[in-house]
């Protein structure tokens, strides 16, 4: 039975399964789900549900990889330069790697953005302009992290994310930001639905060549509005839709609702 303090997230799989007949088995406080309907078995791990492909959860998982993906591919997309935690060793990262990152500050004299090469909420996320806000961002990510990325800072005028399934939007809003120069929910920005027209149509089918440049096709995708151009900023394959299921509970159930029925038609 679903519960108030339970993710939205684990709420839409429960009312789903509810609907369509389906067992489903609660663990480790949400994060691992276990759904089964006779003998077909189905997992959800904290906000993927397993549609997409191994490879395509790994290159959107990791900024530095989607970044390369997006420009081999001609999609414009926002830089993000890897630095692998120098705890792995001189072999594996090199000598060099401070130089490289204090280059980096140098040649960007607005500042550059640190933040660690995998996960999302906008979590040790820092803008840096000095060698040493430089150095602090890179050892509270480290500590955390075994890679960062750092990308030129940018005045973003407008960040919208749109979740796809099979290159079909099913919910595009914008984030309108808060007091913090960050646009992540978790930060206090706020969702709003984007209404049909050129901004929407522009987001979408942005979001469509990002799937199709990873090959993903279950995903939320963040594009942002730089100088008037709209680029990519990530990929997430874990689609997370907390702060959206609060303010648009049916809309959010229905997406979700589609993609588990991707995940049990191919059942």
């Amino acid at each position: 039975m679903a519960t108030s303090d339970e993710r939205i997230f684990v709420q839409a799989v429960r009312r789903y399964a509810a609907k369509h007949g389906i067992a489903v088995d609660v663990r480790a406080d949400g994060w691992l789900i276990a759904m089964r309907r006779g003998d077909e078995r189905r997992f959800a791990f904290g906000y993927d549900i397993g549609l997409n492909s191994a490879i395509a959860h790994r290159l959107a998982n990791d900024k530095s990889a989607t970044s390369e993906a997006l420009a081999l591919t001609g999609v414009p997309g926002m830089s993000h330069h890897l630095f692998l935690n120098p705890k792995l060793g001189e072999n594996v990262v090199g000598a060099g790697w401070r130089q490289a990152m204090t280059r980096l500050l140098h040649d960007h004299p607005e500042g550059v953005v640190v933040k660690p090469n995998e996960g999302t909420s906008g979590r040790l996320v820092f803008k840096v302009t000095t060698e040493a806000e430089l150095d602090h961002a890179a050892g509270e990510v480290f500590s955390m992290s075994t890679g960062l990325v750092i990308s030129p800072y940018v005045a973003i005028e407008e960040e919208v994310r749109v979740v796809l399934l099979d290159e079909r939007p099913l919910v595009a809003y914008s984030k309108q930001r808060g007091a913090d120069w960050r646009h992540n929910l978790d930060a206090g920005a706020k969702p709003v639905l984007l209404e049909d027209g050129e901004v929407r149509t522009a987001c979408v089918k942005l979001a469509i060549d990002a799937a199709r440049a990873v090959g993903i096709a279950f995903a939320s995708i963040d594009v942002v509005r730089v100088d008037g151009a709209w680029r990519v900023l990530e990929i997430n394959s874990g689609v997370m839709m907390e702060a959206l299921g609060k303010l648009y509970p049916e809309l959010v159930q229905a997406a979700y609702d589609a993609a588990l029925d991707r995940v049990f038609r191919e059942g």
